[in-house]
């Protein structure tokens, strides 16, 4: 079993930045990947930037050269730094971990991003 608990979020204008945070606990030696999705309102949860323990990085193509995605400590904190926000960023973003050779998904809670234009 995997906890996962979300740090950040709020309310930003467009073009400013934002940091998010995630810290695991349980089973964290078995997390291979960590990483953020988002889903906005009336749509499906999309992957928005994923780090596997091995340190390869994956980001959507709508993110790519905004979003940073980074983990600490002993692997079990993943970071997500967010530049020149937009409005379509605007969604709840959910921190993710990829557990054990059958990757089973584990969620935080979410955490809201809301950016005014």
């Amino acid at each position: 079993q995997v906890q996962l608990v979300e740090f950040g979020g709020g309310l930003v204008q467009a073009g400013g930045s934002l940091r998010l945070s995630c810290t695991a606990s349980g089973s964290i030696f078995g997390i291979n990947a960590m990483g953020w999705y988002r889903q906005a309102p009336g749509k499906q949860r999309e992957l928005v930037a994923i780090i596997t323990r091995a340190g390869d990085i994956d980001f959507a193509d709508s993110v790519k050269g905004r979003f940073t995605i980074s983990n600490s400590g002993a692997k079990d904190t993943v970071n997500l730094s967010i530049d020149s926000l937009k409005p379509e960023d605007t969604a709840v973003y959910y921190c993710n971990a990829k557990y054990g050779v059958t990757l089973v998904d584990y969620w935080g809670q979410g955490t809201q991003v809301t950016v005014s234009s």
